[in-house]
């Protein structure tokens, strides 16, 4: 039985956390229950909208000593392959909308956009563009070909072919630049501004605040759809994090329905791009330089959005970092379950909170330090499946279809 019990990890406490501080009026400006309303509204009339599964865990929560775990699969999400379907593309439709409405000097909602020939035509004129390792980039091409605007996307040098086809199917003009993530970043930057066009991007910084904050609502309507099909609210949550959007879009959903109850919140990294962790060790954003070589693609980020940051650095528990090598187990472990859990297909960058729930549910430690124990219920968010088909075969030795058929006939 494939384990990922045998790997090195780090835990670090935040010692910032205070379980009582509230969510508060400003926090409220960048994700609230109200914006997440106006999101799922507008979500929910995409082609193909349909809330994806979330999957109970009985044997490996036997496996962690809890007692249950749960896991959102993100891998069908819009035949997109990961929850980005849910950030990039709903900006992208934000951004449209706030655009056209300043050109037109009249409100124009997303069922203009939809239904308005004049205001299709007009989006054409539009071009938007971001930096990405995958997800997310294919997320903004397909939100811009479905709502009809050009889309101009950067991929940095370690970015797999597979992953740049994916996006191209989308209609967007895909350039590969040198250098890792935040370099790439930087150019998709300085090229925009050079041609008038768009940044739609999950990292925030002074000045661009917007975009990545609808990014974010975009993200939260995963975790209501998540808390919805729960009898009970989870005691813990793993997330795992890039430049934080994410996971600072889950933290927050719970911490401002309930300061006091919600769950203990643990952000997870690759050892290699452990911006966060070295922020929360610093008190302060820092970043982390070098290649950011990890096999989790879509977590190879070495600077903290700082819209995330206002979230996580009094928000989160806890930070912790694990080795590429526990992915590929947990990855492994998923699509050969045991015990009648269900099959999972699992990207690289989906396993990351998997493997810190586990790791630290085996260490006895770390499981004081989080108070996990037989009665905690931990939620786990399968940001993606497959993105990549040629690197998941290669890291399981089947296919997804071939691991999914071997599900259906044991």
């Amino acid at each position: 039985m494939t384990t990922v019990t045998q790997h090195p990890f780090t835990l670090l406490t935040n010692t910032r956390f205070q379980v009582t501080e509230p969510y508060g009026e400003n926090r409220s400006t960048l994700l609230s229950a109200s914006a997440l309303a106006q999101a799922q509204t507008v979500i929910s009339t995409w082609p193909g909208y349909a809330v994806t599964r979330l999957c109970a865990l009985p044997a490996l929560a036997c496996m962690a000593g809890v007692a249950s775990i749960h896991y959102k699969d993100e891998g069908s999400r819009f035949g997109l392959g990961s929850f980005k379907g849910l950030g990039g593309a709903y900006a992208v439709a934000r951004l449209l909308c706030r655009e056209l409405g300043q050109r037109l000097k009249r409100p124009v909602s997303h069922t203009d956009l939809q239904n308005d020939l004049a205001l299709r035509q007009a989006c054409a004129d539009i071009t938007v563009t971001c930096a990405t390792d995958g997800n997310h980039g294919r997320s903004v091409a397909w939100g811009a070909q479905m709502l009809g605007c050009r889309c101009v996307i950067y991929i940095h040098a370690t970015v797999s072919e597979g992953r740049k086809e994916a996006i191209a199917r989308y209609g967007a003009q895909v350039v590969r630049t040198a250098g890792n993530y935040d370099e790439s970043v930087q150019q998709a930057d300085r090229d925009a501004k050079a041609n008038g066009w768009f940044v739609i991007s999950d990292t925030s910084y002074p000045g661009y605040m917007d975009v990545p904050r609808d990014v974010m609502q975009g993200y939260q309507l995963m975790v209501h759809e998540a808390v919805s099909a729960l009898q009970q609210w989870p005691t813990h949550v793993f997330v795992q994090a890039g430049v934080g959007g994410f996971a600072a879009a889950v933290c927050a959903y719970f911490w401002e329905r309930s300061a006091e109850q919600r769950p203990v919140f643990v952000v997870v990294e690759p050892q290699q791009a452990d911006c966060l962790l070295q922020s929360a060790r610093a008190g302060e954003v820092v970043a982390v330089k070098g290649d950011l070589d990890t096999l989790m693609a879509g977590l190879a980020c070495g600077e903290v959005s700082l819209l995330a940051w206002d979230i996580l650095a009094t928000g989160a528990n806890a930070f912790c970092t694990i080795p590429d090598a526990a992915a590929v187990d947990a990855m492994r472990l998923l699509a050969s379950p045991q015990g009648g859990d269900p099959v999972i297909v699992a990207g690289e960058s989906a396993v990351a909170g998997l493997v810190a729930a586990l790791l630290t549910a085996q260490d006895s430690a770390a499981r004081a330090t989080l108070g996990l124990g037989p009665d905690s219920r931990v939620l786990l968010f399968g940001s993606e499946g497959d993105t990549d088909p040629a690197l998941y075969e290669q890291l399981i030795g089947r296919s997804a279809a071939q691991v999914l058929a071997d599900g259906a006939s044991s």
